[in-house]
Formats: C-alpha cells, sequence, structure tokens
C-alpha cells in the first residue's frame, strides 16, 4: 500500500514525465535508455516484444496478456521484464485529462552482472519460481532515483557523469529491492536463463537463419528435452514459435518504421513464400500486412 508521500512522490515523477512529451506518444529522453510513454484514450491490444527494462506506470493502468495469463499495472506500480518476451499489451485507463504516463528506462546486462557481484548477493534458491516479469508497488526510493535521472534533463554538464551513477543505483535497488530475487536469477551464472537468453540473443542477431531445435540446444548446453522446458517455463511459449513471433514483430516494425512493403520486410526475416508470410502475420496481428500497417498509421 502506497503512503500519501509516495502518492505524492509518483504524481511529481509523472508531472516531470508528462511535461517533458506534453503531446500523446513515444518521447525519448537526452539520458540514453529513458523513455517517457503517454497516452489520451485507451489503446487496442498490440503485439510488441518487452525487452530488458523496468517500466514505472505514474498515471493510469495497462494490461499485458502472455499466453494466457493477464498481468494488470496501475499507476503506482513498477514492472520489471528480465526477459525479452512476445506479449499483448494495451493501456486501459486514460483519458485526456488523466492521461496515461509511464516511464522505461532499459536496464544493462553487464551492470546488473557487476552490480550483483560487488555485492555479493546469495545466489536465488534452485526452486524459486522464476518470473520474466514481476510487478510491484514503487518504493520512495526507486522513485527518487528516476526523479533525479530524469532531472539531469535541466543540468546537462553533469549529464555523462551522473547519469552511469544514477542508474546503477536503481539497479542496486532493484537487486535490493522485492524484483531482486528475479534480477539475480538472470544474473546467476549458469542459471537456464541465462543460457536461454544467450539463445535468445543469437536468435535476435540471425533471423533470417534456419532455425534447428537441436542446434539451438545444443548452444545452451541442453538437451533437446531439457531446452524446450526451460525455454517455455521462460518465455510462455516454444522456441518455435518464440522466433516465428521475434520475424513478424520485426517485419512489421520494417513496414511500419522503414516504410516497406510485405515482400521485401518479409524477405529480410527469413521468410520465403509470401502467402505464408500474409497467413502467420494475419494469424498474430488480427489483420492481413498491408491492412495492418495503414490501421497502425492512422492510428
Amino acid at each position: 500500500m502506497l503512503t500519501t508521500q509516495g502518492n505524492d512522490n509518483i504524481q511529481r515523477l509523472a508531472d516531470k514525465a508528462f511535461a517533458y512529451g506534453k503531446t500523446e506518444g513515444d518521447h525519448n529522453t537526452s539520458i540514453k535508455g529513458l523513455t517517457a510513454h503517454i497516452r489520451n484514450n485507451p489503446t487496442e491490444p498490440l503485439h510488441c516484444i518487452y525487452t530488458l527494462s523496468l517500466s514505472m506506470i505514474l498515471q493510469g493502468g495497462k494490461q499485458l496478456a502472455i499466453e494466457n495469463d493477464l498481468l494488470p499495472c496501475v499507476a503506482g506500480q513498477s514492472m520489471l521484464t528480465t526477459f525479452d518476451l512476445p506479449v499483448v499489451s494495451h493501456v486501459t485507463e486514460a483519458t485526456r485529462y488523466n492521461p496515461f504516463v509511464a516511464l522505461v528506462l532499459k536496464l544493462d546486462y553487464e551492470l546488473i552482472i557487476q552490480t550483483c557481484a560487488e555485492l555479493e548477493l546469495d545466489k536465488p534458491a534452485r526452486d524459486m519460481k522464476y518470473k520474466a516479469i514481476s510487478i510491484h508497488d514503487i518504493d520512495a526510493g526507486l522513485c527518487n532515483a528516476v526523479m533525479r535521472l530524469l532531472d539531469l534533463e535541466k543540468e546537462p554538464i553533469y549529464l555523462e557523469s551522473l547519469a552511469p551513477l544514477i542508474k546503477k543505483e536503481i539497479i542496486t535497488r532493484l537487486l535490493l529491492g522485492p524484483h531482486g530475487a528475479h534480477l539475480r536469477y538472470l544474473a546467476s551464472s549458469g542459471s537456464p536463463s541465462t543460457k536461454i537468453l544467450n539463445v535468445v540473443t543469437w536468435m535476435k542477431s540471425n533471423l533470417a537463419s534456419d532455425v534447428d531445435i537441436n542446434a539451438l540446444a545444443e548452444r545452451a548446453h541442453m538437451s533437446a528435452s531439457s531446452f524446450r522446458q526451460h525455454f517455455k517455463s521462460l518465455t510462455g511459449t516454444s522456441p518455435l514459435q518464440y522466433i516465428k513471433n521475434l520475424r513478424l514483430q520485426e517485419a512489421r516494425d520494417k513496414m511500419l518504421l522503414n516504410g516497406l512493403d510485405a515482400s521485401q520486410a518479409s524477405g529480410l526475416v527469413g521468410y520465403e513464400s509470401a502467402s505464408q508470410f500474409s497467413r502467420e502475420y494475419s494469424r498474430l496481428f488480427g489483420f492481413p500486412p498491408q491492412k495492418d500497417i495503414q490501421r497502425l498509421r492512422q492510428a
């Protein structure tokens, strides 16, 4: 339960984030990896990939769908994503006079590993139930650290020297706070999540390559059956479905952001058949490629 002071701190941070963007949309800040997100109305469910990051919902609310699980996240809560996940996300609470406002900070995996080692934290229990996405109330310390990071926009002379220190403080607070067990699990050397993360990193860099489950399992230093089991427990889906979602999302981004047509985008992510691409695209996003991109641009 948030205290009155906690609510006041979150509202001040929401005002700072809103003042930065002011208009509806996604806004980059001058702080690397920190973005502000503002919506004036609830949105349609959108398929996207959540990456290693901290999200802070400051006004309004949103909901994520991961396979059969629905995860609501409302004002005053933080959401830590420790593993790249295909999700369906939509803003559920937003109006013109009380818009949805969120800040998202991408996290540095190497800095997490380094900070975890410096703190000499114990590895999480082997039987812990790891979650790729965890949601908890924003505590005052975390709120203040993010506020100080955002305030560096006003003092650019300190940005280069102080931003890395505040980002490390944020990671320290995450490791020692309610999200900590899941973040420490990610950082544990030799843990299944680390091995699967290495495979996912390879997948993202080789979307157009042929995928063989046995080769992926070998890359993870696991048997094929163990690899499938751990992969699904982390991502909620099979390796083949996961890379299919990555390919379709990447093709969608290329069409939306780079102006490519479906044939060009599908070829770049490894599809040889345009009809197969269109079928699988429609199955995932609900519309054929051209109609979907037109819809997104109009929105």
